[in-house]
């Protein structure tokens, strides 16, 4: 028998050797322990309970995917820094933000929305941009679109506008009847969807992608109570590039994870990608003049009125060291937001501060925020949240775990919000409704394409999609767009015209596509 070395003399070496879960050495990772046949040429086996590698190795295999995100499933990821270059102090005393040269560890995550995991990451389709800033005074995340501007305003409509994105129910395909559906009936939307279906609505790669906060957030000093409310802004350092249609179809064909590779490959090659950060900046007795409501999210401010402000750069310079430890459970929230930042009376970015948090203690566990990736940098005592599967943090040991104890007290500090307005109202239910507004910053869109020349590319785009949805679904479509300019419908009806398709019973939608 050949003299296998002890455990010390492994020991010793840099080589691991294996072991189970919680420690105990194996000799050899393939072997299982059977009561093997021995009757005749027979020579199967039965498993035994106390096979703990066998048992262990299976079970966890089974275990070991966590649910995958309902919406932003395929991303990519990395670690890097923040910097601040340009003083905001006037309007802030937000600490990380503020101090030229002021440094910040980030973790970043950039997602198609509708495709799951194993989708091209081509696809037309809003990318999601997620940052965790671990700054001195806890997380500050991100949580954007490469978009300036929403499909819905009315929280409520959010887990319908994703499900009119994915698959049909019934056929388990994507389905343009449903999504084109989806969006004639609901067309506060109308502004994004011209912004899908233009020349931005596949980036290049993910190193080319705008970023945008979406929402009216306030910025200001918890010290004095005064704030601005603001917009963010990241613009690629490498500049806005994109792929035509026909460009990004070749490519999820040949390569259904080109904006993963490419992120991963360009900064193992020290091509590091940046961005700088940007704000608007809008003064609250602003809010009531201007002629859009700055807290609906399918409006942008306009740059002329609200010029950018640049405040410092942020660089993705480390890629992760295992992709499921440090990306897949990464979660971030619009609800972390430091002293200083401080939400607006947004009411879709006050839906989303509940959603993302509880998708996280859904999907990764309600101790997600121990992670590495979540964890904090900061000094974190919250002794008042504990137990849980996944504990590891020591559970405040013997710490009163009830609020205001004799035998545990808590440092009293200045208020760390910022300032809150005062608001009168009723409680009433609910639903926006579209009107003219919604199509005056279509129309100044469709101005823009037209002197960019990109006019043709959206017709093409949209005409591309409408085509494999039913007639019925089609002219309604053609009736939205005509409320922007019934140029636009003219030239998608031309466009459609010899598309052979059945006309479908309004009273049932779900009839399979010819």
């Amino acid at each position: 028998m050949t003299n296998l070395p002890s455990r010390e003399d492994k020991a010793s070496d840099s080589t691991p050797y294996y072991t189970l879960a919680e420690g105990r050495p194996v000799a050899d990772p393939t072997a299982s322990t059977i009561l093997r046949g021995t009757h005749g040429s027979l020579r199967g086996g039965l498993s035994l309970l106390e096979d703990t590698q066998l048992i262990e190795t299976l079970a966890h295999f089974s275990r070991e995917r966590i649910p995958e995100r309902v919406v932003h499933a395929k991303a990519a990821g990395a670690w890097g820094e923040f910097e601040v270059t340009h003083d905001i102090s006037d309007i802030t005393s937000c600490d990380f933000l503020t101090g030229i040269g002021k440094k910040t560890p980030l973790l970043a995550r950039v997602s198609t929305v509708a495709g799951e995991k194993g989708s091209a990451d081509t696809a037309r389709d809003i990318r999601g941009f997620a940052v965790k800033f671990f700054t001195e005074e806890g997380n500050q995340d991100f949580v954007m679109n490469d978009l300036p501007v929403f499909f819905i305003r009315d929280p409520i409509k959010f887990p319908s506008v994703n499900r009119s994105h994915k698959k049909h129910p019934q056929t388990n395909v994507p389905d343009w009847t449903m999504y084109w559906d989806y969006h004639n009936n609901n067309q506060e939307g109308t502004h994004a969807i011209m912004q899908v279906f233009g020349g931005r609505g596949v980036p290049a790669t993910l190193r080319n992608v705008n970023a945008y906060g979406v929402h009216t957030y306030k910025l200001g000093k918890p010290e004095d109570g005064s704030f601005k409310y603001v917009k963010w802004h990241f613009k690629p350092d490498q500049g806005n590039k994109t792929l035509t249609q026909e460009e990004a179809v070749k490519l999820a064909g040949e390569d259904p994870d080109h904006h993963v590779r490419d992120m991963f490959n360009s900064i193992a090659a020290g091509n590091f990608p940046s961005w700088t950060m940007n704000i608007q900046v809008m003064d609250p007795a602003d809010a009531s003049r201007v002629p859009y409501d700055i807290f609906d999210d399918t409006k942008i401010w306009p740059h002329k009125d609200y010029p950018l402000r640049p405040i410092g750069k942020m660089t993705f310079n480390r890629n992760p060291s295992n992709f499921f430890q440090d990306i897949e459970q990464a979660a971030f929230s619009p609800s972390n937001m430091v002293p200083g930042i401080g939400p607006s009376a947004d009411i879709m970015l006050q839906a989303r501060m509940f959603s993302y948090p509880d998708a996280a203690r859904y999907r990764v566990g309600p101790n997600y925020q121990q992670l590495p990736c979540n964890a904090a940098r900061s000094k974190v005592y919250s002794p008042y949240q504990r137990d849980g599967p996944g504990r590891i943090d020591g559970n405040y040991g013997g710490d009163p775990d009830y609020v205001r104890s004799s035998f545990r007290k808590i440092k009293n500090i200045h208020p760390t919000d910022v300032s809150f307005n005062e608001w009168q109202g009723k409680v009433e239910t609910y639903s926006s409704e579209v009107t003219d507004a919604d199509f005056v910053q279509c129309r100044e869109l469709w101005k823009l394409f037209k002197e960019e020349k990109n006019d043709e590319e959206f017709i093409h785009n949209v005409s591309g999609t409408l085509s494999q949805a039913v007639k019925l679904v089609q002219n309604k479509a053609i009736e939205v767009f005509n409320k922007v300019d019934t140029e636009i419908g003219d030239r998608i009806r031309e466009k459609l015209e010899g598309v052979d398709l059945k006309d479908v019973d309004p009273n049932h939608l779900w009839v399979p596509q010819s």
